[in-house]
């Protein structure tokens, strides 16, 4: 008799498991983690960060402390961005890569002190990113390299109402803290990061704090906010919401074989700082110009563009889509994917293949959404 256990997957759950679940959430797994990916509705969530403010459990990331006195030299040598211009308290977005330049990860870098920094990577991604992280470690002296990520929780609070509803319960003034920045102190008597960040194309605020913490932090944000709107939000309105903003989402617009360039994050890759992992392709690339690109698309007739349909220009087959779906702010079916450099100008007419079905489809301008400031 043969048994299947040891194939039984034990998926990891967050702090604040049993919140969720009293909360009515819908759990899925993603990325190896049991996780909420609704509550009262994507669409009722989404609208809730569009119009006021949502509250996500985003524990399940990865967060790793880089100390020493060559931690700067490390990690300019590790990414493409340039950490040099980073002041401390001070954030910023870059990638993962290989020598190919492909994306292992994209990733926030803070400086949290003189020579102390913490990597925030994907979930699904932690244990990869850390045995490269500590491989290439191993090229520096005076570099230690901790992963923090079981003793990190976070929670995401982001919507146009997350300022009011944040400041009565910290001494720390958030409307000083600017975008890609961050403050320590205590918020509802409990010792968090603050950092004015997010993945929705929303103003927010991300709060790091201790595991044993989060539970009181979760319910008190949720009752402060409650009269302002404030809602338990889950993954599904995390993914809509990014995909208006025109955020990358790694797995999808990002992998090992996508390099920085062609997701059109040249804006993070800084060629002219010293010698980095990746940097000879993507000057080389730089040079050339990319094979494919990253482009929007918005669906002219009746149809919800998925991540792995087709793109096509007439009879030919120019490219894939890597996310899509209904665009609920925007009230338009909406995607991203890659398709050929050539193909990839803006107003180009192309065709979606639907199960079989080639839907009339546009190249558009990305972010689909951009809030008012």
């Amino acid at each position: 008799m043969t048994t299947h256990d040891s194939a039984v997957v034990h998926l990891k759950r967050t702090p604040l498991y049993e919140q969720h679940l009293a909360l009515g959430a819908r759990m899925v797994e993603f990325s190896g983690w049991e996780m909420p990916v609704q509550y009262s509705g994507i669409s009722e969530e989404h609208q809730a960060v569009r119009t006021a403010a949502g509250l996500f459990d985003v524990s399940h990331m990865g967060e790793f402390k880089v100390e020493g006195n060559a931690a700067l030299a490390f990690l300019q040598y590790l990414v493409p961005n340039d950490l040099a211009r980073l002041a401390i308290h001070q954030a910023i977005y870059t990638q993962l890569c290989l020598p190919t330049a492909g994306v292992i990860d994209d990733l926030l870098i803070y400086r949290l002190a003189e020579q102390q920094y913490m990597l925030v990577v994907n979930a699904g991604n932690i244990a990869h990113d850390l045995a490269w992280v500590q491989g290439q470690a191993q090229h520096f002296q005076g570099v230690t390299v901790t992963d923090q990520s079981e003793t990190t929780a976070l929670l995401a609070l982001q919507g146009p109402s997350a300022l009011s509803i944040l400041q009565p319960l910290t001494e720390i003034n958030l409307s000083s803290i600017r975008y890609y920045r961050c403050e320590a102190g205590l918020v509802d008597g409990i010792s968090c990061i603050v950092s004015r960040t997010g993945y929705t194309g929303e103003d927010g605020f991300e709060l790091y704090c201790a595991p044993v913490d989060v539970v009181k932090l979760w319910n008190d944000l949720l009752a402060a906010g409650k009269p302002a709107g404030l809602l338990p939000t889950g993954l599904g309105a995390r993914d809509t919401l990014r995909l208006e903003a025109g955020m990358c989402l790694y797995g999808h617009e990002l992998d090992e074989q996508t390099n920085p360039l062609e997701a059109r994050l040249g804006w993070s890759v800084k060629l002219d700082k010293a010698s980095f992992i990746g940097r000879d392709v993507l000057l080389a690339v730089k040079e050339q110009g990319p094979q494919k690109l990253l482009i929007g698309i918005e669906l002219l007739e009746r149809g919800v563009a998925r991540g792995g349909y087709a793109i096509y220009n007439n009879e030919q087959c120019i490219g894939t889509l890597t996310s899509g779906g209904p665009g609920l702010t925007v009230h338009k079916n909406i995607g991203m994917g890659y398709v050929e450099a050539a193909y990839a100008d803006v107003g180009r007419s192309v065709q979606i293949d639907i199960r079989g079905k080639r839907v009339a489809a546009q190249i558009v301008a990305l972010p689909f959404y951009k809030r008012k400031k």
